[in-house]
């Protein structure tokens, strides 16, 4: 069976460190929640080789394109899947991705998000196959959001018993 570690491995793709939160930012909650088979996984940016928070910033349809946008949720994704690997240890104990939820702080008439958020629902189907990688997905478009992160996703999956 080819796990999902190996299948970043073929594809030339590396997990970042899981997050490095910085100096005086507090966060009174978790990034990655496990209760029993359940994960939930915190809304995410983009972060460094180092598990450094580093973006990306501003509006997508403004400061970003569409392209640039499904290249950093598909980096966002490697981000998500660092942290859910430091929770759990291996990402084959995931059973099932069940939901998906991107936001994206956008331009003014800007109305492209679901095609940039496709960047991470691309690199999770791809590395946990279409039974395990399919989940359930919301993509919108908001005003602002922390930080003046241009994205940010969340979701949640099942483990195996």
């Amino acid at each position: 069976m080819t796990t999902p570690e190996k299948k970043l491995a073929q594809r030339g793709l590396e997990l970042p460190a899981p997050t490095r939160l910085p100096p005086g930012l507090h966060l009174p909650f978790s990034f990655i929640n496990v209760r029993g088979t359940h994960v939930y996984i915190s809304g995410h940016p983009k972060q460094g080789p180092d598990g450094s928070i580093v973006g990306p910033f501003g509006k997508v349809g403004a400061d970003m394109s569409t392209e640039e946008a499904q290249l950093a949720a598909r980096d966002i994704g490697l981000t998500v899947l660092a942290n859910l690997k430091a929770e759990i240890g291996e990402l084959s104990r995931v059973e099932g991705w069940l939901r998906v939820f991107g936001m994206v702080q956008s331009a003014d008439g800007y109305s492209d998000q679901h095609l940039g958020i496709n960047g991470f629902s691309d690199l999770i189907i791809d590395l946990f196959g279409p039974e395990i990688g399919r989940h359930s997905r919301s993509a919108i478009g908001v005003a602002g959001l922390p930080m003046n992160f241009a994205m940010e996703i969340e979701g949640e999956l099942r483990l195996l018993p």
